[in-house]
């Protein structure tokens, strides 16, 4: 297995701690990380995804999606039956997980639905008007350009 060094990137840079930080945690987690549950991701637009994890056995109750500092965080906890039950065979999980989907800037949760055994969750990003890219109009040279005086009162 490689290993990277990220020192560098610490040296040389200010405030991308958060991408070194998600980097080493991508390369840290071996591949025989968590499968269950099983898990979709599509891009439904430009600036748009769906996540979609196939909760099987889960009701709406049993079900929790969280937004926490740029993290996007499904619990599926099932509740005590009141019944015991006697299985010949059990074949679908219905053991409590956690998923954590990391969510870059500017990318909100819209809702989400819990359908034929489906949990989807839709996300969007929205990027500040501050943020957007914006074009200058340019004057020819050699035009005045005025500029208005508003309450020219002395200070001293």
């Amino acid at each position: 297995m490689r290993t990277f060094d990220l020192a560098p990137l610490y040296r040389g840079s200010v405030g991308f701690d958060q991408i070194a930080d998600m980097m080493d945690r991508v390369l840290s987690t071996d591949t025989g990380g968590q499968t269950y549950p099983p898990y979709n991701i599509e891009k439904t637009a430009e600036d748009g995804w769906r996540i979609s994890i196939a909760a099987a056995g889960f009701s709406d109750e049993d079900l929790s999606v969280e937004v926490r500092e740029n993290a996007l965080l499904v619990t599926g906890r099932k509740s005590e039956e009141a019944g015991e039950r006697k299985y010949l065979h059990r074949g679908i999980a219905t053991r409590a997980f956690e998923r954590r989907f990391t969510l870059a800037d500017h990318v909100r949760v819209l809702g989400a639905s819990h359908v034929d055994g489906m949990l989807h969750i839709d996300l969007k990003r929205e990027v500040p008007e501050a943020l957007k890219p914006r074009r200058i109009a340019i004057t020819k040279s050699g035009s005045e350009t005025e500029t208005e005086v508003v309450d020219s009162t002395p200070v001293n």
